[in-house]
Formats: structure tokens, sequence, C-alpha cells
């Protein structure tokens, strides 16, 4: 049926790909209104979403007679290109007619939709930034080269409307609402875009938050990537000194609390669910800046718990895996956890590797790159190749989670079902903590329904800086981490070092070592009891 329904997917899509092509598409969307740019919105806004070249360029740097003619870019760079965001890197004393040149050229290229140019995406960030980098893209210019800049952003903004429903992925859908609303505020006289813009964030929010605002994807990475899209709308709103919508507060509010939760309250990437380094200290500026304060003292949250003190934090995934629909960034590392001591990471994650196209994508999802138990070499959930992503097609439910935290004594106890359909087992993982021993101690329980035996591993993976040595006994490893010491033992089950893959930087991948603990489970109940002792 997935096969059946792939190949009428691919048969509509080419259909509509003619429909857009055609006269009568490029009919709809030219029917305009004449209006003024009357919001004059501030480039600076953007500066949470975009890296600014420290050194600023000149227009006249650039080729601008073969800037469009280029046939050797590669993808990446048409759309860098395309989406004009390296406007935001020019010099402001840059000429103004060169830049308004190089918009007419791509206007007289492209004055019609064509799928390359006029992605979803591209356009969408591309009205952001001819309409934010004003000072250079309009000031000053000739009225017929007003006319075109106007119609253009009407038009471009016409088949944003009339494609974000069929927008698959979600992030898009966030950036064509912004461009969206930012016409509708630039442009005030004209009365569609804006009311449609807030009604469609409304739903957007609706639609893929949950009830506490955090996002049902459980993607950290996301949570960010809304939380710097809603303030940036707010922030429009206000220059431009009309209302800000309620649901707008609301939203940010509760986006807030998540990002303090998983940021803030920590001051460090924790590596799950698609999250990489991103060192979210510049955003941290950007808050401070426009005067947003966020607050957070729960342990658990967004299926998160999060225990820490002056010098220890230990974070457990404790959430159920996402529905399918949101599930093309998660990984299968439920009751995975990590360790930060003195702001370093002792046990980590191995992070996400992106890009879809890529085999490392769909191991960097498997449970064996987490730092949990795994059954038989196989992953908690099931992931299924749709179109460009893997999704889930298996998931897994939390049967039980439980947090204790004290002075001297901390404790998380949860369990998952992810093996009971294939295996007939449960998950359960306890991690205690005490501090004034500095000493974890952990008990994995394999709970059978039938006594079957089952090989398994459990791993714990390091960053790549990190040092193992074990010791001629084989019963201790020894871990060093910059200038402290942990040793790692298990008694009754043989412990190992091996090798593997980190993906803690986006798009980048390094060897890494881990810990694994493996053996055969025999027993109805089997308990695997572990330790990390700072030495």
């Amino acid at each position: 049926m997935i096969y059946i329904n792939q190949f009428f997917l691919k048969t509509f899509n080419q259909i509509r790909k003619i429909y857009l092509n055609s006269n009568i598409y490029d009919k709809k969307i030219s029917k305009l209104d004449k209006n003024s740019f009357i919001y004059k919105p501030s480039p600076y806004l953007l500066s949470s979403l975009i890296k600014y070249q420290k050194k600023k360029f000149k227009i006249e740097d650039f080729s601008l007679d073969k800037i469009w003619n280029n046939k050797n870019i590669n993808q990446k760079e048409f759309k860098n290109l395309n989406n004009f965001f390296w406007f935001f890197s020019l010099d402001l004393k840059s000429s103004k007619k060169n830049a308004q040149s190089i918009i007419e050229s791509w206007i007289n290229l492209n004055y019609k939709y064509n799928d390359k140019s006029w992605n979803f995406n591209l356009t969408a960030k591309r009205i952001i930034a001819w309409l934010s980098c004003h000072n250079l893209t309009y000031e000053d210019s000739n009225e017929e080269f007003k006319n075109k800049f106007d119609i253009l952003i009407q038009k471009q903004t016409n088949h944003l409307i009339n494609e974000v429903n069929r927008s698959k992925i979600i992030d898009d859908k966030l950036i064509g609402c912004a461009s969206i609303i930012l016409v509708g505020l630039c442009y005030q006289d004209h009365k569609k875009y804006l009311p449609y813009g807030s009604n469609l964030l409304k739903k957007i929010s609706k639609h893929t938050l949950d009830n506490f605002g955090f996002p049902k994807s459980r993607s950290i990475k996301q949570l960010i990537f809304y939380l710097k899209y809603f303030i940036l709308i707010r922030e429009w709103f206000k220059e431009s000194q009309i209302s800000v919508p309620e649901h707008i507060d609301e939203t940010i509010y509760h986006l807030g609390q998540g990002y303090a939760f998983v940021w803030q309250n920590i001051n460090s990437d924790i590596l799950f669910n698609g999250n990489n380094y991103s060192d979210n200290k510049n955003f941290d500026n950007y808050l401070k800046r426009l005067g947003y304060k966020f607050k957070n003292e729960n342990k658990d949250f967004g299926g998160y718990i999060v225990l820490k003190n002056k010098k220890i934090c230990l974070t457990m995934d404790v959430g159920p895996s996402p529905n399918s629909s949101f599930s093309s960034d998660y990984q299968a590392g439920a009751l995975s956890f990590e360790i930060i001591s003195d702001g370093k990471k002792l046990i980590s994650n191995c992070g996400y590797y992106k890009k879809k196209d890529h085999k490392l994508n769909l191991l960097s999802k498997s449970t064996a790159t987490q730092n949990t138990l795994i059954i038989d070499d196989n992953s908690s959930c099931r992931f299924i190749r749709v179109n460009d992503s893997f999704l889930i097609n298996r998931g897994l439910k939390i049967l039980k989670k439980k947090a204790i935290f004290e002075k001297n004594y901390w404790k998380i106890d949860a369990s998952h079902d992810g093996y009971q359909k294939k295996y007939n087992i449960i998950h359960e993982r306890e991690i205690e903590f005490y501090p004034e021993e500095n000493t974890f101690v952990g008990v994995d329980k394999i709970i059978k329904k039938i006594n079957n035996s089952y090989k398994f591993d459990i791993r714990f993976h390091l960053e790549p800086n990190i040092k193992l040595m074990k010791t001629q006994d084989n019963k201790t490893i020894l871990i060093q981490l910059d200038d402290q010491g942990w040793k790692f033992t298990c008694e009754k089950h043989d412990i190992n070092i091996d090798n593997g893959l980190y993906f803690g930087n986006k798009n980048f991948y390094t060897s890494n070592q881990n810990i694994f603990i493996s053996g055969i489970s025999n027993n109805l109940n089997e308990n695997i009891r572990w330790e990390i002792k700072k030495i």
C-alpha cells in the first residue's frame, strides 16, 4: 500500500508541476492590489537566525553581470544565492543601485513561477531578506523599480499562501508563515496577508506543540528554532506599532519554559532527538537585549528529566516516541542519559547526522548510538523510509517514570515497552547518584514475560577527547576527562571498550569510544548493575 500511495502521489505531483508552470497559475497569483511599503523592519531583529559575517562585503566585490548566469554552482550554493540572505552580510555603504540591479535581474529571469528558484523555503526567506534589507533593496529607487519590487513581493506571497498547506516540512511552514505576516505588516493597506498569517501561525502552534508548548517531535533543536521565529514575529509586530496577538505571547511563554529547561538551566547542549552542539549563548544575549526572561524549575518537562547541582548534571530521555508524522529527526534512545561534570560531558550520546540522503542518518537514529540498552542488535523503535526521511513505523510508550532529588540522593526510575512486541521484554532503568561520594549507580532490568535467551548490550558513549583504559583484571575501565578521573565497573558482566562514531557537530562525524556491557539474558528477570565513580 505504501508503494501504491507513493506511485499515485508521484503522479499527482507531476500534474501539479505542470499546473504551477502554466499561465493559469501565473494569472491566479498575479491578482494584485496597489499597496505602499509602509513598515520598514530593522535588519538586526534577524540576528538570532543569521550568522553575520564579521567582515562586511561590498556589492561591487561580486561579478554583477554573471551572478545569475553561473551554471556551475551546486544545489547549496544555488539556495544560498537565491534566498538573498547574503544581503545581510553586505556593507551598508554598498551601492544601492547595484543591489537593486541584482534584484531587478532576478525578477526579469524569474517573474513567473519555476520549481527551482520559487521553492517554498527559498521564496519565504527571499521575501524576508528583500523587506528587511530595504535600505539596499528599496530605498532611493525609481518608481518603475518600486512597482516591480512590490508586484513580486505580492506574487511570491500569494504563491506561499497557495502552497503552505501542501508543504510537508513543518519548519518551512513556520518560515513561510513569518514571511506572510511580515508582508502584511509592511504593506498595511493590504487587508488579507496579516490576518491570514496570524491565523496560520495559531494553527501551526496547535498542530505541532503539545499542551505544555513543547514540540510534539520532542526535538530540542526545533523548540529553539520555533522560539526564535515567534520572537522575531513578535518584535516585528511591536516595531510596526501593531498589537501583538495574544496567542503569540502565550506560545512564546511556553516555548521559553522549554528553552529554560533544556538549555538555560544546563548551559550545555544535550544530545537527544536530533540535537547537535549549537552554542546558544549568542541567542541568550539576543534575548537579554530584547528583554526576554524565561524560568522553569521543573525536574521533568517535555519527556526529559534534568537533575543538577553546581557541579553535576544528570539528564535522561523519559518520553515516548512521537507520532510518525513528527518523527523525522527522532532518535530511538528511550532511557538514554548524559552526565555533565563541572561543565564537561562525562557521558554523552553520539549526536545526530541530519543529512537524510546519507546512511549515517539512519545509523545516528539507532539505539546503538545512545546510552541505553540494546536487545539482539535491534533498536527500541522501528523506522521505515518514506520519501527522503526515516519515520517511525513502530514506536514505544513509557510505562513509568519517577524522579527523586534530594541534597544527598538523586534517583531516576523509568521503563519502556519498545522491546515488548518482538521480544516480550520490558526495559526498566534506575540511576542513583550519591553527591557526597560522587558515585552513579545504575541498574538496567530486563523483565520478560517468556523466559527466552537474548543477547544484550548497554553502551556508554563518550566525547572524542576522552581517554579510556581498561585495567589488567578486566573489571574496571578508567575514564580521563581533562583533569578529572572516573572509573566504570560492572562486576557480574563483561565490560569492554569499542570504537564508534560521534555526530555532535552538525553534519560532521569523527571517531569516539564507548564502554559497553555485553551478555546473554537467560533469566526471567535480569538485573545488570554498573557504577561510575569519581577517583
